[in-house]
């Protein structure tokens, strides 16, 4: 068992030998290891020489990095161990070598809380898997990042409790507020100190953007009806506590995405893949079994041969394979919880020691 299964096992007190029946998902097929291993290869071999992976385009990045190393850890990956042990490893590092003093981890341009949330989210999910120097680097680099999570929160005005695109600023928006709070509740899960209202306060947010006549949420509020966003706001709310678990804006949060199947032809394909995989395993039952099969079926019959995914339009384009990849893998391996995040809202990974 290596470090990744035994915290895994530790945190939701589930042997490892149940894991797969008590998500109430039937086990991974070949045909998903096979295209899981084939998409790891793929980005194995697409890492630099410092760690990191490029955004298309726009060259190295500590946002794709991050979302990279998520996708080995998701599959049962950790720094140092195991045949992927120094592509995690050293693509940790490279994230860490990216934060500035300050804490904030981005790199320049207009989505700095985009990237912020993104690194931080990975650090708190590898800070448990880091041994040694790194172990003790990463915790620190973390409890720096929480503070600009906390910082850049919205604390007045309509958009109060949300994030936007920038630390300092009076507006917000569901998709980088998803990011921060994902962010939050794994640090927490680690120790960082993540003041109540600073949850409260974002779950005031997201429910501004809830649209009663549909089931679905808006990008802000007001704003467009999106896919993307009510995955997102359906799995923020969930790990926001367990009274927001299945609740009835939840499930019909669900029904919604069930009703508008994502398409690989809609803008932000791999994004609304991502949070909705999460958000339909949280609620579970034929909510992720009918999601599954739908995401399964489009997955694993438009992976390229070398093992990547490509996007056809937006973000997914500009943002390269490696990103559609690594995205692709997070949403396939929702299902093997090997993430501490990707645990469902009724295993609780601590005692809730902040409320």
């Amino acid at each position: 068992m290596n470090r990744l299964s035994l915290l895994w096992s530790l945190l939701i007190g589930v042997p490892l030998a149940t894991s797969f029946a008590s998500a109430a998902s039937p086990p991974p097929s070949s045909a998903l290891e096979r295209a899981i291993n084939q998409a790891l290869a793929y980005l194995a071999s697409t890492q630099d020489r410092e760690g990191a992976w490029s955004a298309g385009f726009r060259g190295r990045n500590p946002t794709i990095t991050a979302l990279a190393v998520m996708a080995f850890m998701s599959a049962g990956h950790v720094p140092g161990e195991g045949k992927y042990g120094d592509v995690v490893e050293r693509g940790i590092n490279f994230v860490l070598r990216s934060q500035a003093p300050n804490g904030l981890i981005a790199s320049e341009g207009h989505y700095e809380m985009y990237q912020h949330g993104i690194c931080t989210l990975m650090l708190a999910e590898a800070v448990g898997m880091c041994e040694g120097k790194q172990a003790t680097e990463v915790r620190q680099r973390l409890e720096k990042a929480v503070q600009i999570i906390l910082k850049a929160q919205r604390k007045s005005g309509y958009h109060k409790g949300g994030w936007r695109y920038r630390v300092n600023g009076d507006d917000a928006d569901i998709s980088v507020t998803g990011w921060q709070l994902m962010a939050l509740r794994a640090a927490r899960n680690v120790g960082c100190d993540v003041p109540p209202s600073a949850i409260d306060h974002a779950v005031e947010f997201i429910n501004k953007c809830y649209d009663a006549s549909s089931g679905g949420y808006r990008y802000m509020p007001g704003a467009q009806l999106t896919l993307a966003c009510t995955g997102t706001s359906v799995l923020a709310l969930e790990l926001c506590g367990k009274q927001y678990h299945r609740s009835a804006a939840a499930l019909r949060a669900g029904a919604y995405i069930l009703k508008n199947e994502l398409s690989r032809s809609r803008a932000h394909y791999y994004y609304g893949i991502y949070y909705c995989s999460q958000a339909m395993f949280q609620l579970g039952d034929n909510y992720w079994n009918t999601f599954r099969e739908r995401l399964h079926s489009q997955l694993l019959n438009s992976q390229n041969a070398n093992g990547s995914w490509t996007g056809r339009v937006s973000d997914d384009a500009q943002f390269g394979s490696n990103y559609c990849t690594a995205m692709a893998v997070l949403a396939l391996t929702v299902e093997y919880r090997f993430l501490p995040i990707y645990q469902r809202n009724e295993e609780p990974a601590d005692p809730e020691p902040n409320r």
